[in-house]
């Protein structure tokens, strides 16, 4: 794996991602080999009416933490696009830090494949799973 670590990463977000995106919060923990680990932050702007963190907001962490884990993984940041983002929501998230694994299944020269699992922190159980397939734009 080439270097790129917990700073590299932030320093993506800040710059390559659209503001909103940003205000998120996501953090990066740690990357290795496969993948890369991240935190939602708790975010009371992020829980919707019915008391438990909205869809819309995990769905937007998912194929975000994908692009910063394939960066990682490519030693740099590739210009790629969303070709498909399919999410189940499998269980309500409370309000409070999330938990999110991204594993890559496969990276080549054009596309890219990866899988999300999301949890509350301190919960063994998936809330959130997430496929994701990217194109990269250029090399």
């Amino acid at each position: 794996m080439k270097a790129f670590g917990i700073e590299e990463a932030e320093h993506l977000m800040r710059t390559m991602f659209a503001p909103w995106v940003g205000e998120l919060n996501l953090k990066a923990v740690a990357f290795d080999a496969t993948g890369g680990d991240f935190v939602l932050p708790a975010n009371p702007r992020l829980v919707h009416g019915g008391g438990v963190v909205c869809g819309q907001a995990t769905a937007s962490a998912a194929d975000t933490v994908a692009v910063m884990t394939l960066s990682a993984l490519n030693g740099r940041f590739r210009l790629c696009t969303t070709v498909d983002l399919t999410t189940h929501f499998i269980r309500p998230l409370q309000p409070g830090d999330v938990d999110i694994r991204v594993d890559v299944l496969s990276n080549g020269k054009r596309m890219a494949y990866v899988r999300i699992e999301m949890r509350a922190s301190g919960d063994s159980r998936i809330a959130v799973s997430a496929t994701g397939a990217f194109a990269y734009m250029a090399d």
